[in-house]
């Protein structure tokens, strides 16, 4: 009997493989169908909300007419960019953006972090719950509630601090229709709406933290703050560089509801952002090419300071996002 000395060909050993790669990859799935079950709806959410609607981004290379539809719409290519770059307004709205992430960047980013290290150290589970509840509470309330709050605290007329001002004979200061005040004022609506709630990965990120190493700590002699110096930090170091990457991915993204319920014509010069700005023409002026340009640039830039701050960090020797 002759024994077959045929080389199989290339295709059919990749066909083999395939077949392989494929079925394997079947029966992982089916191993794991409850933690996919459990998946599918964050799945679902992403493919019709963030994929479906990137089909619009052609309007920002059209002169877009809702009744031509958005084929039969003239193309105009690059025009809506030249036209916001050549804008009079662009690079005020460009300082405005960056500026207030920025002083959010600066003065908000780093409270969570804190807070989540003190929340930590409370011992008693009670008030350690209780503590969790009351900074977490802020975050439900709608911009509009923030919004109204910060009038009845801050307005000249019915404002508390300006009359308690007025009562120790100190004249009111127009903290709303000063500009130099406003991206303060944003900025500590945020601390305080938010702060509470980004807490919640840090907690999470502590709680990974091998007792172990603080036993260890304490035998030595290490105080608390010592503690938290030497273990702590460190240990969610890794989750604060990443955060850090993410928040920088949001620098040409301001909160619109935010800024569209304190902005007024006296503080526009400081107040007018990308989001406004995108409103306004968009919505208000039905110039949707306009408007979904704007958002588009928006990416753009996010993207650009996410891949260089992932440069940055992986040149320092610390593990980025990709």
């Amino acid at each position: 009997m002759k024994h077959s000395t045929e080389v199989p060909s290339v295709a059919s050993v990749s066909g083999i493989l395939s077949r392989y790669s494929s079925s394997r990859l079947w029966r992982q799935i089916i191993k794991g169908r409850y933690i996919y079950l459990l998946a599918m709806p964050g799945f679902l959410f992403l493919f019709l909300f963030k994929f479906v609607p990137m089909w619009g981004l052609l309007l920002a290379f059209q002169e877009y007419n809702p009744f031509k539809g958005l084929m039969g719409s003239q193309w105009v290519g690059l025009k809506h960019f030249t036209d916001l770059l050549n804008d009079a307004n662009f690079y005020r709205m460009l300082r405005n953006t960056l500026l207030i992430n920025l002083f959010g960047l600066i003065f908000y980013f780093p409270i969570p972090i804190f807070l989540a290290l003190m929340v930590n150290e409370v011992r008693h589970e009670f008030f350690k719950k209780i503590n969790q509840s009351i900074v977490y509470m802020p975050h439900f309330l709608s911009w509009v509630i923030i919004a109204s709050m910060t009038f009845f605290i801050l307005s000249t007329d019915i404002g508390i601090v300006n009359k308690l001002f007025t009562s120790f004979g100190i004249a009111p200061i127009p903290f709303l229709t000063q500009s130099q005040f406003f991206w303060g004022l944003i900025t500590g609506q945020t601390i305080w709406k938010e702060a509470g709630w980004g807490t919640i990965i840090f907690l999470a990120a502590i709680a990974g933290v091998d007792p172990q190493r603080y036993e260890a700590a304490v035998v030595d002699g290490a105080t608390r703050f010592r503690q938290i110096w030497h273990i702590t930090l460190p240990a969610i170091r890794p989750t604060i560089v990443v955060l850090l990457i993410l928040r920088l991915g949001h620098m040409a993204d301001v909160g619109f509801e935010q800024i569209l319920l304190m902005m007024n014509p006296l503080v526009r010069e400081v107040g007018e952002v990308f989001d406004t700005y995108a409103y306004t023409q968009g919505i208000l002026r039905g110039k949707f090419s306009i408007g979904v340009s704007i958002g588009l640039f928006k990416g753009l830039v996010g993207l650009v300071f996410v891949v260089s701050a992932n440069y940055i960090v992986k040149k320092l020797g610390y593990e980025g996002i990709y």
